[in-house]
């Protein structure tokens, strides 16, 4: 049963639903937010929140006959989805019922098809407080209403990180979601009982960078304080066998011979390194060969690894050696319309529901071509009604408009490239598609300010193609 499924089943039992703040909590309660988490990441008062949630196991008591509180609302749920009560309430209220293609898990313990249930225009999405949106920016929190999945990338990451040895390689563009989507993967490999280590290239000390041996020991010693273990590198570290491969007996003979289970290890950023060539030129194969380690010996299956990287850099690597091009690729897709519609929604936006609320979104898809990031910045300022939606896709372009230092940030890369930012002026200031040079054509892709079709380049959104051709011109 899925939250949708039981605000359904509430609808048949509350004569007159539950209100905007008891939506709110019974959503987040569902996740398994505390209180005080739900005050904090709504903007109410922590004791007024608690007040809400014990009035809604009071409702929700009286409609089901039984006792309801906030540890066993679930089962209770569940309990009421089977029972004979829900069926004849079933046929007398007036709503459209679709036949759910899903089926309730069995360790729900149930195993029956469910309905969803479908009231015309009654529920909103309960975002009325302008607290209750998110600033966009950084990674969405694993627990936020305003993350929109992207089928089947979630299905597919959470099915292969439970495999022995896997690889799972996430590249995008800045600001696509791709540290999000990795803290879901993490998430979800924590739920089946296995350890996880999340290193964070940019968190380290530039210092970190000089030499390959000082950056091994600090991931080493890093990925052993996240493992609760001793730190003993000095034990497996010898110069006259080098660092590559004193890290991999490190790993081999003590962090994967001690711990209890498999580990999920994470590199976000792992850009960061393309800066150091004398690093990123052996850190990045190192890698390679662990994973293809997994095929020959045992240990290393217990090493499930979750490479993530911005597609802004450019790799100067031999291909065989990259570790970019085994394991399962993951490339970030844009938004499509109906998620951006979606999106909108979740931000209070009622005119964005339906046929014309899709109409409505059009352009502003067009503007910024889907991007998960503009996407969220933009309905962030319409849901705190900041900007007009004509407004804000006349201003766009501009220095005024919301996206000016974002875009001021692809400039500055640009000037510093004037190789490519020639590029782009061909792409933007010409009516039809462009052949570029290959490798120019790769990196402003890279770099999300292109799109490919075949040999040809055209911008794009018509966010850049507007900003770069006045700015390049």
């Amino acid at each position: 049963m899925n939250i949708e499924e039981a605000l359904a089943i509430l609808d048949t039992f509350l004569e007159h639903g539950l209100s905007d703040i008891q939506e709110i909590v019974f959503r987040k309660a569902w996740e398994g937010q505390t209180y005080p988490d739900i005050a904090e990441s709504c903007g109410y008062d922590a004791n007024y929140i608690k007040d809400v949630g014990s009035k809604l196991w009071k409702l929700l008591s009286q409609a089901f006959g039984e006792e309801v509180t906030k540890s066993n609302f679930r089962s209770v749920l569940r309990r009421q989805s089977q029972s004979s009560v829900l069926s004849e309430k079933l046929q007398s209220v007036p709503v459209v019922l679709k036949q759910s293609q899903q089926t309730i898990t069995a360790k729900d313990g149930i195993s029956a098809s469910s309905l969803v249930i479908e009231k015309q225009d009654e529920r909103k999405t309960p975002v009325f407080n302008p607290d209750f949106l998110e600033n966009p920016g950084g990674s969405v929190p694993l627990n936020s209403f305003f993350y929109i999945e992207r089928p089947p990338i979630e299905e597919r990451t959470y099915a292969e990180i439970n495999k022995p040895g896997s690889l799972i390689r996430i590249k995008a563009p800045s600001k696509m979601g791709k540290t999000s989507l990795m803290h879901r993967i993490l998430t979800h490999a924590k739920q089946t009982g296995v350890h996880t280590v999340q290193i964070g290239l940019q968190r380290a000390d530039s210092q970190v960078f000089t030499s390959l041996e000082k950056f091994l020991r600090w991931f080493c010693a890093n990925v052993s304080r996240q493992l609760n273990l001793e730190i003993r590198l000095d034990d497996y570290w010898d110069e006259d066998i080098g660092s590559k491969v004193s890290c991999t007996l490190y790993l081999q003979e003590y962090l994967l011979e001690k711990i209890d289970a498999p580990v999920v290890l994470a590199l976000d950023e792992v850009n960061r390194i393309f800066e150091y060539p004398q690093i990123s030129s052996d850190f990045l194969p190192l890698l390679r060969s662990w994973y293809e380690d997994a095929s020959e010996l045992e240990i290393w299956q217990k090493l499930r690894l979750v490479v993530v990287h911005a597609t802004e850099a450019y790799i100067p690597l031999d291909i065989n050696q990259s570790p970019f091009n085994v394991g399962l690729p993951i490339k970030l897709p844009e938004f499509s319309l109906e998620q951006m519609q979606e999106l909108a929604v979740r931000h209070g936006l009622d005119w964005a529901k339906g046929e014309k609320g899709l109409q409505k979104l059009a352009p502003l898809l067009a503007m910024i071509g889907g991007h998960p990031y503009l996407a969220r910045l933009a309905l962030y300022n319409l849901g705190h009604q900041a900007v007009t939606l004509e407004q804000l896709l006349k201003e766009a372009p501009t220095i005024a408009g919301i996206y000016s230092n974002y875009l001021r940030h692809h400039l500055a890369n640009l000037q510093e490239h004037p190789e490519l930012a020639t590029a782009l002026k061909r792409v933007v200031t010409s009516p039809t598609s462009v052949q570029l040079e290959a490798i120019a054509a790769y990196k402003l892709e890279s770099m999300g300010l292109v799109k490919l079709e075949g040999n040809q380049a055209v911008s794009s959104c018509e966010l850049y193609q507007l900003y770069f051709r006045e700015q390049l011109t």
